[in-house]
């Protein structure tokens, strides 16, 4: 390493934000990111650690020390070469992604990572500013024909990579835009859209087709693309949200939604769209003036805090069913793991109480509205190895609700139009049974990746299944490939 020291030397410094009395005013990114030197000088962090443990923890095996190693050295067209092999979207993990490259650092044994992920996002978007990222066009044109059916990152990185190989591919969107939960379901402030539409200006450039508004297996039947294209790769995600566990009397009052209705209504209203797609309609999701009671700890729930908070609540409360993970992991037990520990978001500090163990039992009306939630506490035991949930005596309390916000996670990808058309084979959860070798389905020529095939997961598993998938399409078509895997 270019700075063999370095981690012994130099602290641990990361982004900053903007102070939240002013972030909240607007739906913008409101990352401050380190200065280009104070970036080198993260990068000469990164040690000679031997075995790279944060390969391994990064699903696309980004190839994290050499490109820190150019970083320091101010090589910064090499490391963006050296990152750009191994993810297409580098702009949207160093975003969103929750780092998983950090926790398996070898540095993590001492809580103090390598900033990898704003090391990412440094080296991307110098290469943007610099010109340097241009459209790579395949030289050969193969003449084969591939659909994409769902334009989330999965989608997204599947296409790049044939339209690369030489192939005609068109990606299909049931939605009015480009670029799946992405688009519709990360709030502005974590991800501007400009920054997909960035993308697709270059992906546009080497040959992908897109065609938005296009419910394949509903306004589109899958039949006639089948007949028209060589391949099909199914990206659609798992848009089937999770419900209440319990059957929950007042579920069904005026005032609870999924979080992703409430979510992708904000987006459209930023970007001028009509809240409903297909001209459907519905009640317009706002916070305003409200109580707020976010059900689910994850980072969907993490949004809608974000969100509520920009749109004047009167209260926000999240709710989550497990125990409060601790402050810090055992080392010792989880490195080089993604381990359980509390997390606490941007969106958390700019205002929002939180509560854990906690069950719903009933959702109180008043004149059809909800008014309020009945809740118990829970303790989990363990049992044989399983975790089982018991109530808590005597500790029943309420919470004053205007409206509740389902943030439970997606089960499995929704199974009417396309999927129940086509008759492909799904697992034992719900998704479509496919494997990681080759992505094949039960059906002849059709391939399925990301979300849609593994279940709800991150954006940089999509991307990695995107870019396989791409390599094994690539390879049924024409018997070989030079796609990497």
């Amino acid at each position: 390493m270019g700075k063999p020291t370095g981690f012994m030397e130099i602290a641990r410094r990361d982004h900053s934000y903007a102070p939240t009395e002013k972030r909240l005013h607007h739906y913008d990114e409101f990352t401050v990111p380190l200065t280009e030197p104070d970036v080198r000088q993260q990068g000469a962090r990164c040690m000679d650690c031997g075995i790279p443990y944060c390969h391994d923890g990064c699903p696309v095996n980004n190839i994290i020390p050499e490109w820190n190693d150019m970083v320091y050295q101010g090589e910064w067209h090499t490391a963006l070469r050296i990152l750009q092999s191994t993810n297409n979207f580098p702009e949207f993990t160093g975003r969103i992604c929750p780092a998983p490259c950090e926790a398996a650092c070898t540095l993590n044994i001492t809580d103090q990572p390598v900033t990898i992920k704003t090391i990412e996002l440094s080296i991307i978007e110098k290469g943007w500013a610099e010109g340097w990222i241009v459209p790579r066009i395949a030289k050969h044109r193969t003449g084969k024909t591939v659909a994409v059916v769902g334009s989330g990152p999965a989608g997204m990185a599947c296409a790049q990579q044939l339209a690369r190989a030489g192939h005609s591919v068109v990606l299909y969107e049931k939605n009015a835009r480009i670029g799946g939960l992405m688009r519709y379901g990360i709030p502005d402030f974590k991800l501007e859209k400009k920054f997909i539409d960035r993308r697709m200006a270059q992906m546009r450039a080497e040959g992908v087709e897109f065609r938005p508004n296009s419910n394949i297996g509903v306004t589109i039947p899958i039949e006639e693309i089948q007949e028209k294209f060589d391949a099909v790769v199914l990206t659609g995600g798992a848009e089937h949200a999770r419900d209440m566990p319990l059957p929950v009397d007042g579920r069904d009052l005026n005032g609870v939604h999924f979080a992703m209705d409430f979510l992708t209504q904000q987006n459209r209203r930023l970007a001028g769209e009509p809240l409903f797609a297909d001209g459907g309609n519905g009640p317009e999701l706002l916070a305003t003036g409200k109580h707020v009671v976010v059900i689910g700890g994850g980072d969907t729930g993490s949004d809608c805090v974000g969100t509520s908070n920009r749109q004047g609540a009167a209260s926000i409360t999240q709710l989550e069913i497990m125990p409060k993970p601790p402050l810090h992991e055992d080392k010792a037990l989880t490195w080089p793991n993604w381990p359980t520990k509390l997390r606490t978001s941007s969106s958390h500090d700019e205002g929002c109480e939180r509560d854990w163990s906690v069950l719903t039992k009933k959702i109180r009306e008043k004149n059809g509205k909800i008014a309020a939630l009945e809740l118990v506490r829970v303790a989990w035991d363990q049992d044989g190895g399983a975790m089982t949930m018991n109530e808590i005596p005597g500790s029943e309390f309420e919470l004053k609700a205007d409206l509740v916000l389902l943030a439970m996670g997606f089960v499995h990808p929704t199974k009417d139009g396309m999927l129940e058309a086509l008759g492909v084979e799904l697992d034992g959860r719900g998704n479509v049974r496919a494997d990681t070798e080759d992505y094949k389905t039960s059906i002849p020529g059709v391939f399925s990746a990301g979300d849609m095939r593994r279940g709800q997961s991150l954006v940089v598993w999509a991307i990695r299944e995107g870019r396989q998938c791409a390599r094994s399409v690539d390879q049924a078509l024409m018997g070989s490939t030079v796609l990497p895997r």
